[in-house]
């Protein structure tokens, strides 16, 4: 297999159209379809369902596609590092919680920004196991999630300690175990959320069952249920600094043991030469 033919797959794969892929790869389209159609055949399997227009991978196709994301990456490493290039350049794929892309990364992007303005940032927000998930199949260069992480394929640097707190509409009164607010629903991120985790964990040692769960997209949206009255949320303090809550939000403080987590910077162990990804770590003061 050649790379500029996984280029091409991969192109396809990610606009779900040849008409797109030559677009963006600045080819002409019957150069496009006819390198696709000489990768199937020499494959021996459609890594496409054909449906108009429009492209389909196939369950065949999205195995290649893991491995093309790899090989390309790797092929631009290497060529980089015989190249001696050591100046940030190019996409850097970053992921993060998204409270901590709300309440943690403003500056540290500006900052990245302002001293390598030639790096383009692509910046996703997602739940700690979606993100790992993301990085370790090389659809993201970098990540903050929450700890631990017991992934041995990733390096990880700690860059921050949260501090969560309870959060429960003014009118609740003090909360000293999850029996003060055994009746309240949950408002809580999607699964795969580490802070969720950790209010399910804190409801079950309380010997307490949550009767209601109720899934969020955003932090915004549960800041608003948790001050209309909805239910209980667990989030990171940080993110209330920023926000003018007075008056109808109380943050509530948890045993060390739930309210402590380490925020982690993670990245592939295997991917050695990627010089933003390193300034980017540096904006964090690690090395």
């Amino acid at each position: 297999m050649e790379l500029s033919a996984l280029r091409i797959f991969k192109a396809v794969a990610e606009e779900g159209s040849v008409t797109q892929a030559a677009a963006r790869l600045n080819r002409v389209q019957s150069n496009v379809s006819a390198r696709l159609g000489q990768l199937e055949e020499s494959l021996g399997v459609a890594l496409f369902h054909r449906a108009g227009r429009r492209l389909l991978i196939t369950a065949e196709g999205e195995r290649l596609l893991a491995y093309a994301d790899r090989l390309l990456t790797l092929a631009d490493e290497a060529q980089a590092s015989v190249r001696g290039d050591q100046k940030p350049a190019g996409q850097l794929r970053i992921g993060a919680m998204e409270t901590a892309a709300a309440a943690r990364l403003p500056l540290v992007l500006a900052t990245f920004h302002k001293q390598h303005p030639q790096v383009d940032l692509l910046l996703e927000t997602a739940p700690t196991d979606q993100l790992l998930q993301a990085v370790l199949q090389h659809k993201l260069d970098v990540a903050l999630v929450a700890a631990p992480v017991l992934r041995p394929e990733l390096a990880q640097l700690a860059v921050f300690e949260e501090e969560l707190v309870l959060l429960t509409d003014a009118a609740q009164g003090p909360v000293h175990s999850p029996r003060d607010v055994a009746r309240r629903a949950l408002l809580v991120f999607r699964s795969g959320c580490a802070y969720r985790r950790r209010l399910e964990n804190w409801f079950a040692e309380g010997d307490v069952a949550a009767t209601r769960i109720s899934e969020f997209g955003t932090f915004e949206a549960i800041l608003g249920c948790v001050a209309a009255g909805m239910g209980v949320a667990l989030m990171p303090k940080e993110v209330l600094k920023q926000r003018k809550l007075a008056g109808s939000i109380q943050c509530h403080a948890l045993p060390p043991e739930t309210a402590l987590v380490q925020t982690m910077l993670v990245w592939r162990s295997d991917v050695l030469h990627h010089p933003a990804r390193q300034a980017f770590a540096a904006c964090f003061q690690v090395t």
